[in-house]
């Protein structure tokens, strides 16, 4: 027999625990907004670094740098892409050999080549400016080589993952402005997921699942940190991290290349303002790793994706302050996903945050 649960009290989302339900990984999230109140006495991170040089010629991200297998950057001004030379997916490692075996299997399918690309973009040719900094044209000239790229790999590779880790905290190894790209011949574990519960949802409701869940968020606005003509921002209902946003188009669109000029243009304009607000939240380099997914590419992308909508996540790791990370042990790691926050508080801090970067406050302060 259950345990019965009787209050006098009225639910309060800040103040009682409670649990919310994430349809793309379709998994429950335990929300513990009170547990903001305990005292920390925990690890604290070292302050981020802000004395970066703009260009370092033993960088090997920066122009007319040397890397470590002797190629030689071009004095780039833009963005710059290059095969990654410490790949973690090698193109040509030898075949584990397939074992029928349940609980010991070293391969996907049997008969199936498993392809993997890596590759290096920088964002930028200066390692002291990143994306909050440059400039909205600086930003579409991203955007327009991510969506190249996804042409270009995508005509090969079932799926392109692009993605930037921001910030030591998040694992970044070099203080350039830059992300990966990672193409693979088979369907990872996050995308293969979130292919199954936009497929349920939409075979159930006959409309994108993440479609359906923008025009949700617009009426309400209760977790819109940034919005404009074709896109908004959200602390998702059910996030995980802290101040975690979940970046959507307003209309249906499939893949990065299929943005229109305008959504480019408004795409980059949204970006500058979110990660602004994420650089003054702490005042800091605001670490983070963030992604697109979309649909399926290579042979995929003669399937019907109808299912899928075009969509970034941002996990920052930061919680209390610059120096203060969410840890997930124990029970998360044991049980179940905990927050310490609700999505409601955390968009409302983010959505309050002025959009002129603090640095450039400070530098008109100082001049």
């Amino acid at each position: 027999m259950e345990p019965q649960v009787t209050s006098k009290e009225i639910f309060e989302p800040s103040e009682h625990q409670h649990i919310r339900y994430n349809p793309l990984r379709d998994e429950w999230i335990l929300v513990s907004a009170h547990r903001m109140k305990r005292p920390w006495k925990g690890q604290v991170e070292k302050p981020t670094e802000v004395n970066i040089a703009r260009h370092d010629p033993t960088n090997p991200l920066c122009p007319g740098a040397t890397r470590a297998n002797g190629e030689v950057n071009s004095e780039y001004e833009s963005t710059y892409v290059f095969d990654n030379d410490f790949p973690s997916l090698q193109p040509d490692a030898p075949d584990p050999g397939y074992r029928r075996c349940e609980l010991l299997e070293a391969q996907f399918r049997p008969g199936i080549a498993i392809i993997i690309l890596c590759k290096v973009m920088c964002f930028h040719p200066h390692s002291d400016i990143t994306l909050p900094l440059m400039s909205i044209p600086e930003i579409r000239a991203v955007i327009d080589k991510w969506a190249e790229l996804m042409v270009e790999l995508g005509s090969k590779y079932q799926w392109v993952q692009i993605f930037e880790n921001k910030g030591a905290m998040m694992g970044c190894s070099n203080p350039h402005p830059h992300c990966q790209v990672w193409a693979s011949t088979f369907l990872p574990n996050e995308p293969r997921l979130a292919d199954q519960t936009q497929r349920d949802h939409y075979n159930s409701h006959r409309v994108p699942m993440l479609l359906e869940y923008a025009k949700l968020e617009s009426q309400k606005k209760e977790r819109i940190v940034v919005e404009n003509e074709d896109w908004l921002v959200v602390v998702p209902y059910w996030a995980m991290w802290p101040f975690q946003t979940l970046l959507l188009p307003r209309r249906h669109i499939l893949r990065l290349q299929d943005l229109s000029d305008k959504e480019r243009d408004s795409l980059a304009s949204i970006m500058k303002r979110l990660l602004t607000k994420y650089d003054n939240l702490f005042e800091v380099s605001f670490p983070y790793s963030m992604g697109w997914h979309g649909a399926p590419t290579g042979q995929s992308i003669l399937d019907d994706n109808s299912h899928w909508q075009l969509h970034a996540h941002y996990y920052p790791p930061l919680l209390r302050s610059a120096t203060i990370r969410k840890f997930m042990v124990g029970y998360e790691l044991l049980a179940q996903a905990q927050r310490d926050l609700t999505a409601e508080q955390a968009a409302e801090r983010l959505r309050n945050l002025p959009e002129v970067h603090y640095k450039l406050k400070q530098n008109q302060q100082e001049k």
